[in-house]
């Protein structure tokens, strides 16, 4: 009779395990919001990029939207369009083609309850690091929260004479009512001006940034980068509000 207990304390949290992996692929179809960060060896050495976009999921494996990259210093963006595969135990991959032709692949993990994806880029020297999260069909200002914690990372690039490479790492918090500079789209996009207050150990005024992003997770998350010239710089915001 023992052994029989011990056997059953072994099997149950296997299969709890078990049934938190299982996704219903149909739950999937919608739209998302995404922020991939790391760097890619596609185009020769590795260069660090960021980029986020909007991809809806529709049915019969079908899935469009947009895709913004920051790549050797320069904004880059364009209409995707594509497939995917979604699986019962919440695996997804997916293809995007932008409009000059080119083909990029994806693979992920969805959650059970269907509102994020960890993935990454899966051709060659892709990008590894990457968050998509739901949103829904149309946002507005209201969806904004009244303050905000967040990091932003990376690194900028030389697009002109006199500029020298640098990388940027800073965290700190942003009052909504205080920035005037936030505009939020109905497809849930949202640009805005970033003044990052001073870090430890810097002797300089950070320059304002330009940044642009997606409101997530009910607006308590924005996921968004630099658009600024020379930037791959990626930037979290995170809210406790509400």
């Amino acid at each position: 009779m023992r052994a029989k207990w011990l056997f059953l304390l072994v099997l149950l949290p296997n299969l709890a395990a078990q049934a938190a992996d299982a996704c219903n692929p149909a739950d999937l179809v919608g739209a998302y919001a995404f922020q991939l960060t790391g760097s890619t060896e596609i185009s020769g050495s590795p260069k660090p990029t960021v980029s986020v976009g909007r991809i809806s999921f529709e049915e019969r494996g079908n899935l469009s939207g947009t895709a913004s990259a920051t790549f050797r210093g320069l904004l880059l963006g364009n209409p995707v369009t594509g497939s995917y595969e979604a699986k019962s135990d919440c695996s997804v991959i997916w293809k995007l083609r932008d409009d000059s032709g080119g083909f990029q692949n994806f693979s992920g993990t969805l959650s059970s309850d269907a509102t994020s994806l960890q993935f990454k880029q899966i051709d060659s020297g892709g990008a590894q690091h990457g968050i998509m999260k739901k949103i829904p069909g149309t946002c507005s200002p209201a969806d904004l929260l009244k303050d905000y914690s967040f990091t932003v990372s990376g690194s900028t690039t030389p697009m002109q004479a006199g500029q020298v490479p640098h990388t940027v790492s800073a965290k700190g918090t942003l009052d909504i009512a205080r920035n005037g500079t936030f505009q939020v789209e109905s497809d849930c996009s949202v640009t805005f001006v970033l003044t990052v207050p001073p870090q430890a150990g810097q002797v300089d005024q950070p320059s304002p940034m330009n940044m642009r992003g997606f409101l997530v997770n009910g607006g308590k998350e924005i996921l968004a980068f630099q658009t600024d010239p020379g930037a791959m710089v990626a930037a979290r915001f995170t809210s406790n509000t509400r």
